[in-house]
């Protein structure tokens, strides 16, 4: 079963409250809180196609470009700062950045995933 829906670029999680037999989620992935629900699949789908729409509309007449979620750049820690000290060992003995040997192992566990 998939947690998550997509609707113009956005995520959204997907939740269920078994006290109040509803189904919720919010946009994930952005700083602004967009979150919507409903009774059933259909309307929660429903509901969060219609607050990203919302979202975009009310940029719109703002004047202000609405967040991008997972814009590419992050922040990474390591639990062992023996792994930190490793990564940017390897990355310089490989003639590359830290960042990009992050992006490449990154890219070759996805690979792996697909």
């Amino acid at each position: 079963m998939k947690n998550t829906m997509e609707y113009k670029g956005y995520i959204g999680s997907v939740e269920f409250s078994e006290a109040d037999g509803v189904f919720f989620g919010s946009v994930q992935g952005i700083r602004s809180l967009l979150s919507y629900e409903g009774t059933n699949a259909k309307e929660l789908v429903t509901d969060f196609h219609n607050v990203i729409d919302e979202y975009l509309d009310e940029c719109k007449n703002e004047g202000k470009a609405p967040e991008q979620a997972y814009k590419g750049s992050l922040n990474v820690r390591f639990k062992k700062t023996d792994t930190h000290r490793q990564a940017a060992i390897y990355a310089i003995t490989h003639n590359q950045s830290l960042n990009s040997f992050i992006e490449e192992a990154v890219e070759e566990k996805l690979a792996r995933v697909e």
